[in-house]
């Protein structure tokens, strides 16, 4: 069970939403969209449901033309952000609304209905009691569970732990692969968050406006993005970059500065290039002993707890340093910031990478 996009784009009014595209999706796979809002996330999967058609191009399953094919014939069941449940309805029968309709018999659905249920973790009383009744990730549950109770090949799910409170986000990402593995499907999970990406694991498609920038399992995409458009979508804060040219043994960059192409930089060809860095991998103190040094600015500060985001002006580039502890820097304050050479990824002119950070190709 496959399903194949072929060059499949979207234009609306002389505007590119979604640009030619080719996917393979395989069965049982957990396929996560990131990308940032209006990046094209639900505009792509509108187009894996048959909810729109695509402007070039086509989409096969199993190896089978179902372009022009209704959303209404086709095996596909969708959870969106908001709850939509039938509110008049009971849990049970939101869940059993898609099979009363396919016309199957009784018995069947009451199998069905309870084993989604069980999976979603929705207990009798619960399914006797309408949504509204229920807390919102129980109503979040029972949209999953009536998704699920389909045996639907291809499940598209459009962010849809982002209106829950953080406990039962928590609480339903860690559940929904183990879930998603039992029922061999394939499932499309489209967010804006990094992190989730890399709970969720399986396959990660990375998208900026409308265009896919890489697909591939998702440990390998978040270690070596093949481009800084890659790698910024996929960094929370975005990756920080610096221009900068090597000539010998150094580092230019910016009114005059440089710093020695030390590590892994040293072997670099002369020539202009982009290097990146995440924020974890900045540091306000030096963190080795041959680590970059620059000299930057306090901007701001957010300290949520455990953790501080710096963000640091350096020259025209504004970074951020995500560094563990409290630090109440003052603004407008100097800092002297450091990078591991072994965390620094080296990206062409083209914005192509040509060397990944040494710590990813050794993880």
């Amino acid at each position: 069970m496959t399903l194949v996009l072929e060059g499949a784009s979207k234009v609306v009014d002389g505007e590119v939403w979604i640009h030619p595209t080719d996917l393979t999706l395989a069965k049982g796979t957990m396929n996560v969209l990131l990308g940032p809002t209006l990046s094209g996330k639900t505009s792509l999967m509108r187009l894996m449901a048959g909810l729109d058609q695509p402007s070039e191009g086509r989409i096969l399953w199993e190896g089978e033309d179902v372009t022009g094919r209704r959303v209404q014939d086709r095996k596909v069941a969708m959870v969106y952000q908001q709850f939509i449940n039938y509110p008049a309805m009971t849990v049970y029968e939101n869940i059993a609304s898609p099979l009363r309709v396919a016309g199957v018999p009784k018995a069947e659905i009451d199998a069905r209905v309870r084993e989604a249920a069980a999976l979603m973790k929705l207990n009798e009383r619960q399914l006797t009691r309408k949504p509204l009744e229920l807390s919102g990730g129980q109503q979040q549950r029972c949209a999953l569970a009536r998704a699920l109770v389909k045996n639907a090949g291809l499940v598209l799910l459009d962010e849809p732990l982002a209106n829950l409170d953080y406990k039962l986000r928590e609480e339903l990402r860690a559940e929904i692969p183990k879930i998603f593995e039992a029922s061999g499907a394939i499932f499309v999970y489209a967010t804006t968050e990094p992190h989730e990406a890399l709970l969720l694991g399986g396959n990660t498609v990375c998208l900026w406006q409308g265009r896919v920038s890489q697909f591939g399992p998702t440990p390998q995409v978040y270690r070596r993005p093949a481009d800084a458009t890659t790698a910024r979508v996929f960094s929370d804060p975005p990756m920080n970059f610096l221009a900068a040219e090597k000539r010998g043994d150094r580092l230019h960059y910016g009114a005059g500065e440089s710093v020695e192409a030390t590590g892994p930089l040293a072997g670099l060809p002369d020539g202009p290039l982009q290097l990146g860095f995440r924020p974890d991998h900045l540091h306000i103190a030096r963190p080795v002993e041959h680590a970059l040094a620059f000299h930057a600015k306090v901007a701001v500060t957010e300290i949520t707890g455990s953790e501080t985001f710096v963000h640091l002006d350096h020259g025209a580039d504004r970074w951020v340093a995500l560094v563990h502890g409290v630090h109440p820097l003052r603004y407008g304050a100097p800092a002297e910031i450091y990078v591991d050479p072994a965390h620094v990824y080296v990206f062409g002119p083209d914005e192509r990478l040509i060397a990944a950070a040494s710590y990813a190709s050794a993880a």
